[in-house]
């Protein structure tokens, strides 16, 4: 399954008829939030956007300029003194002492 099937199937589920979306609209979008704002906002910022768009019978010029707003929102994001940059997140290391990685090779 891909991006375009699950978008076809939940608007199905939905309801919505005739859904068009500007996925990778939405997925810039996504993006600049995620990384200037905090990785939670996204999904927020795409929801609300939909929620906009919706309220104002927005057609697709109406829901890039929406978008536009949002994303210059997000660009111009101040976060407060001391709070942690979205980039640098300490994922925990998997331990895989146990797997064999002889004859593997890495590209740099």
């Amino acid at each position: 399954m891909n991006l375009h099937d699950w978008i076809d199937e939940l608007a199905d589920a939905l309801d919505l008829d005739d859904a068009e979306i500007d996925e990778g609209l939405v997925l810039d979008l996504a993006r600049v939030v995620a990384h200037s704002v905090e990785r939670p906002a996204a999904p927020v910022t795409a929801y609300l956007l939909g929620l906009a768009a919706g309220s104002q019978g927005a057609d697709p010029a109406g829901v890039e300029a929406l978008a536009a707003r949002a994303q210059l929102l997000a660009e111009n994001w101040e976060r407060p003194a001391g709070a942690k940059d979205p980039d640098d997140v300490d994922d925990p290391v998997p331990d895989d002492s146990a797997v064999d990685h002889v004859g593997e090779t890495f590209e740099v």
